[in-house]
């Protein structure tokens, strides 16, 4: 993260919290929308994407901070990606391991972690330039804030496609699934609305600064 000269540095909860919320990845900086429109169709999918992602990001942005004044500029991008795939392979052996269902659901998506133009974005501008901890630190917000984001629209095109939520029936046997939620047009309708609930509030509270600043 740039600086103004004269200006201090934010603290770690700040940088923790910039991902969740001021930059979230899904709905402010809109990235990684592969696999956020095609494993969402259920909570329990878009959480372990997330997780997943999360667990790469932190890792690969903690190895590129430990190295970042090693590599050489010329081959920076290349070792990055060499380092993301690295836990990317972790990560695709370990959910192998703890369930194969979930990992026949993700299919080819865990791997193509490496191309998450989220991960790569933060190893360069941010892990590139900063201490291993605050690099930790700020990945692991952007990975959460990423979680989070598949998560609000895993859990909806889930509860209302097929009447559940992490596989718990909520409505009972007569509740009439809308089967296009769990369709790829359903995806971008939810992906729709939680923008437009985003770009709501911001405005709102861009109003409420506004108003601040008049009256000051």
């Amino acid at each position: 993260m740039n600086l103004l000269p004269g200006t201090n540095p934010p603290s770690n909860w700040a940088e923790f919290l910039e991902g969740l919320w001021q930059r979230n990845p899904v709905f402010v900086m809109v990235l990684g929308m592969c696999p956020t429109m095609a494993i969402t169709t259920s909570a329990i999918n878009a959480i372990s994407m997330g997780l997943a992602t999360t667990f790469v990001l932190a890792a690969s942005c903690w190895m590129i901070s430990l190295l970042r004044h090693v590599i050489p500029k010329e081959v920076r991008i290349a070792t990055y990606i060499v380092i993301i795939a690295t836990f990317v392979t972790v990560v695709d052996y370990g959910i192998q391991v703890i369930s194969l269902s979930l990992y026949e659901a993700l299919g080819a998506y865990i791997k193509l972690i490496v191309a998450n133009c989220l991960v790569l974005g933060r190893a360069e501008a941010h892990a590139a330039r900063n201490p291993p901890f605050a690099s930790v630190v700020n990945a692991t917000g952007m990975g959460l804030g990423f979680t989070l984001g598949l998560f609000m629209i895993g859990g909806v095109r889930e509860l209302i496609g097929m009447g559940s939520l992490f596989g718990i029936s909520l409505f009972g046997p007569h509740y009439q699934p809308w089967v296009v939620m769990i369709l790829p047009p359903g995806g971008f309708f939810v992906m729709g609305l939680w923008l437009m609930v985003f770009a709501l509030v911001r405005a709102r509270r861009d109003h409420g600064l506004a108003a601040q600043t008049q009256g000051a």
